[in-house]
């Protein structure tokens, strides 16, 4: 062969090495770092979700008890709380496993005085002394300073919130009396106001220091001492604002406040009133996101479980020995005897719900992941079909002269190595160059043999004796084959569908096999259902155009019918493509959806407020908190009835009441309201019968319940609507609990047979437009070690920290990126299948032309031609990515990110299955105006060939 010939050759073969070679680095690149990409997201979804909840309260809080000095004197004074607490402090924090990499941090140290009483011109007032070391210091004070760890006067420091409240000047006075703390005499002396405006809501840094104790904190860190301090207003929010106690109350106080102290001053106070205090160390997990993707597979999940389980033991070993706790004061802080150490924390339980959400998330980023390397690989198979359709009559040529099908598939597989390795090289160098672990070589050498492969075998097989047949002879049981590969195809779907919701995703961090390839074989199905059904409606629009002038319609339809198994290819495409992007937009709308209906189940109303009935006195001020319109008490008890004609039981249930009236007044939609309202059950009470609602039971069916030795009959009036069972108003008391067999519903108002203490659950529901979210948390923190005090929910919030959460995040962004690259593929795999198909379309417009065919004539006829491939590809694609979540089943369990009442309900991303029809439909004009264009340009002759048979 002449040298011009080959290089020649060899230029025109170069846009399609590139293409290759783009597409191995591509691939190689996705599959060597998919492993790692999926533990990475893995670790940064795990770190996210510990920060998340440590918001209101450090992972680990540990506390022990220590008892006053019984040295008098000098001595006694000379003592510093803040320098004894240190060692310990030190103690606890080494304590802290190797393994976790210095991620367990100390973030506080606090002590909290029982209330003492105090009069201002605001009125009297109950006042609690704080001691922590994560207060701010000097530069988060807005006027005069922190309290001095060296002065032997009592000095408090107030936010100016409190200032403002109880109407405080610097320098004033004020008389402690004993109140919750007895035995006391002092006089405090207010020597600062700090700002307590908030700040940054999550701050990931230990405050070892505190302007307080005066050893660490120095006045050119006042942004520290914000973000810190944000931490200390949510956990201490009396702190920030005082709340005002209920006119009349019990306590006969008109103000709850706190104060910051030095920590000489708590142990003056403690001598006088010689009592025993707590002290409580607060340990944060801080895992950055590669020690977190250590921990973020099944097995990983398993050791961090165990580290964290076994942390509280180990600090309590080393503080103080291995010691039984049985109440005594056998320790020691400082001169101080000291209980051993008592630990609560909720991160093992944190991690095992994290390791639940993480296995339907792997589902969501291996389907996406999955979805990238077929639509690619589906790439690579146009682009050597491409390549073999160019040289195919050269190659025939050097068949005719002798030349073997093997030899011209080992020639072209030469032909394409250096591209190839190209590729391979630039993958595995972009797979390398990602931060985490070494990149799955393995994987990335298997896509580069896989699409090296392609084009020699496409080569044999388009040049193998058997393919030398006339292009218009039949194949021999062609019909056959086909219906047996069909066959099998939907075998194998079928087969991996039901294997999948068997046994689930796989255990490690690792892509799924058979995860990966269930997109793929669906896609086949899909693809086999559109091949076989959609060319019967455009034969009959090709039948009836058939009926009316002009002759592009039908040629065009009957084309497109015809060719329908020759689209396969770019069917498969589109299909996979569109069934993953809509897959991912259904899954993410479900999820912001679902988040926000599981926040509204868990507080019920604007906000709540759990075990009322026990906290009689905080209910009363919630209710008259800034901005609540109206409130709605909602309670639980459990009760087994029995029949009170046949004696059968009726199964354990949840007897729910509900104050109707007040409810249908608050929330007109409620379901809840409407069926008490229908049923009758919001009017006076007749007789001595509780009547309810109940589900499995009949209007009219008496039951007996047995309350104190006293048998009560519930009347049933009807039976519970579905809507009722998803009401908000009910998911307070109900999530408290687990599940029960039946429920029963009721008024309050029929229900006052039972003592308060008899319900195990009870919720007063706060509506109001407007809340005051402040004022709220003043009255109860966002969380207290003291579980008597009740639970505060706020859907504001809850809404807050749903839409914040970093799993989500990760879904999101991996599958964003995921789908951009399998639409941009898909592209250009379209583009590819329209240059492989345009010689034949190009042909039959050449026929036309001659019998005078005009230029607007032939766009509206490849239009045509391409227009019911698309529409089926659209409409296949649509359809099997809004069912995945169904033939998946329990694979994929959206339930388990949202927490609410039910499955949540779909709801798919409408916009982006509009934007990618609208953008395929785009993309077929222009590629059909490009092409009219092209066959405007060449001539009759470069297109018509002597003794070339039709198409």
């Amino acid at each position: 062969m002449p040298r011009s010939v080959a290089l020649r050759e060899v230029r025109g073969e170069l846009p399609l090495l590139a293409c290759l070679a783009v597409l191995v680095a591509l691939l190689c690149a996705v599959a060597a770092a998919g492993p790692g990409l999926l533990e990475r997201l893995a670790g940064r979804a795990l770190a996210s979700r510990l920060e998340q909840d440590q918001r209101a309260e450090p992972g680990f809080q540990l506390s022990a008890r220590f008892e006053p000095l019984r040295s008098t004197g000098a001595d006694a004074w000379a003592n510093d709380l803040g320098e004894e607490l240190l060692p310990v402090t030190d103690v606890i924090e080494n304590a802290a496993p190797d393994a976790l990499e210095g991620g367990l941090v100390h973030d506080s140290t606090r002590v909290q005085l029982p209330l003492v009483n105090t009069a201002t011109s605001a009125g009297d007032v109950g006042l609690g002394l704080v001691y922590a070391s994560d207060a701010p210091g000097r530069g988060a004070y807005a006027e005069g300073r922190p309290p001095d760890p060296d002065a032997e006067a009592v000095e408090i420091a107030v936010s100016t919130g409190t200032r403002d409240a109880l109407k405080l000047r610097l320098g004033q006075e004020l008389p402690l009396a004993p109140g919750a703390l007895k035995d006391i005499d002092a006089t405090a002396v207010v020597v600062g106001f700090f700002t307590a405006d908030g700040g940054d809501p999550v701050n990931r840094h230990s405050a070892r220091g505190n302007s307080t104790s005066g050893k660490a904190a120095s006045g050119d860190a006042a942004g520290t001492d914000a973000a810190s301090g944000s931490r200390l207003w949510r956990e201490q929010p009396l702190l920030a604002r005082p709340a005002q106690y209920p006119p009349h109350g019990a306590s006969g106080l008109g103000w709850d406040a706190r104060a910051l102290v030095a920590p000489r001053t708590v142990t003056t106070l403690q001598t006088q009133a010689d009592a025993t205090l707590t002290v409580t160390w607060g340990m944060r997990l801080d895992l950055g996101a590669r020690t977190a993707a250590r921990f973020a597979d099944d097995q990983g999940q398993r050791a961090l479980q165990r580290l964290l389980t076994r942390y509280p033991d180990d600090a309590r070993a080393v503080y103080c020995g291995d010691i039984v706790d049985y109440g005594g004061m056998f320790c020691e802080i400082g001169p101080h005897t000291a209980s051993t150490l008592q630990s609560g924390t909720r991160l093992p339980d944190a991690v095992t719900e994290f390791g639940r959400q993480w296995r339907q998330g792997r589902t969501v980023i291996s389907f996406a992941l999955a979805t990238l390397i077929v639509v690619g690989l589906l790439a690579a198979v146009v682009t050597a079909l491409l390549a073999v359709r160019r040289r195919l009559d050269a190659h025939r040529l050097q068949r005719a002269r002798g030349a073997s099908a093997a030899g011209l598939a080992l020639a072209r597989a030469a032909q394409t190595a250096p591209a190839v390795l190209l590729g391979l090289v630039a993958g595995l160098a972009a797979a390398r160059a990602l931060p985490g672990h070494s990149p799955a070589y393995r994987n990335g050498l298997l896509v580069a043999a896989l699409v090296w492969l392609l084009l020699p075998a496409l080569t044999w097989h388009a040049l193998r004796d058997r393919a030398a047949r006339p292009p218009h002879e039949p194949t021999p049981h062609a019909a056959g084959r086909r219906l047996v590969a069909e066959a099998v195809v939907l075998l194998l779907a079928a087969a991996g569908v039901f294997a999948l919701r068997a046994r689930g995703t796989a255990g490690d961090a690792g892509p799924d096999p058979l995860l990966a390839a269930v997109p793929a074989l669906l896609g086949l199905v899909t693809v086999v259902v559109l091949v076989r059904c959609y060319p019967l409606p455009v034969r009959l629009l090709a039948r009836w155009s058939a009926r009316r002038r002009g002759a592009v319609a039908l040629i065009a339809l009957s084309r497109a019918a015809k060719e329908a198994p020759a689209r396969a290819l770019a069917l498969l495409v589109l299909v996979v493509t569109l069934a993953g992007a809509v897959f991912g937009g259904l899954v993410a709308g479900t999820l912001a959806d679902g988040r926000r209906e599981a926040a509204a189940w868990q507080v019920g109303a604007d906000a709540s407020f759990l075990e009322a009935a026990r906290n009689p006195e905080v209910a009363e001020r919630l209710t008259r908190a800034r901005g609540v319109r109206d409130t709605v008490s909602v309670r639980q008890l459990r009760v087994d009835p029995t029949s009170g004609t046949s004696g059968a039981r009726y199964g354990i249930a949840s007897l729910i009441g509900v104050d109707g009236a007040k409810l249908g007044e608050a929330a007109p939609d409620s379901a809840v309201a409407r069926s008490l309202d229908a049923a009758g059950l919001t009017g006076p009470a007749r007789g001595e019968d509780i009547r309810v609602l109940a589900t499995g039971a009949h209007a009219g069916d008496l039951l007996t319940i047995t309350s104190h030795g006293r048998k009560l009959r519930l009347r049933v009036v009807g039976d519970i609507p579905d809507e009722v069972l998803r009401d908000p108003a009910l998911g307070p008391v109900r999530s408290a609990t687990t599940a029960r067999e039946r429920l029963l519903l009721a008024d309050n108002r029929d229900l006052r047979a039972f003592d308060g203490r008899d319900f195990e659950a009870t919720a007063l529901l706060l509506y109001g437009p407007r809340l005051d979210v402040t004022a709220l948390r003043s009255l109860v923190p966002r969380t207290t070690a003291d579980a008597s005090v009740g639970e505060l929910r706020i859907r504001a919030e809850e809404e807050a920290e749903a839409a914040d959460d970093g799993m989500v995040d990760v879904l999101a962004a991996a599958h964003t990126v995921c789908t951009a690259l399998a639409v941009l593929l898909a592209l250009l795999a379209l583009v590819l299948e329209l240059m492989l198909s345009a010689p034949a379309r190009g042909r039959t417009a050449a026929y036309l032309r001659t019998l005078g065919l005009g230029d607007r004539a032939t766009s509206a006829l490849h239009l045509l031609q391409l227009l019911p491939m698309v529409l089926a590809a659209v409409a296949g694609g649509t359809a099997l990515g809004l069912t995945l979540p169904a033939l998946l089943g329990p694979a994929l369990d959206l339930r388990e990110f949202t927490d609410g009442p039910a499955v949540p309900d779909p709801h798919p991303d409408l916009l982006l299955t509009a934007a990618l029809g609208v953008g395929l439909g785009v993309l077929v004009v222009v590629a059909v105006g490009v092409e009219t264009w092209i066959g405007r340009r060449r001539g009759l002759g470069a297109v018509l060939r002597l003794g070339r048979n039709g198409d």
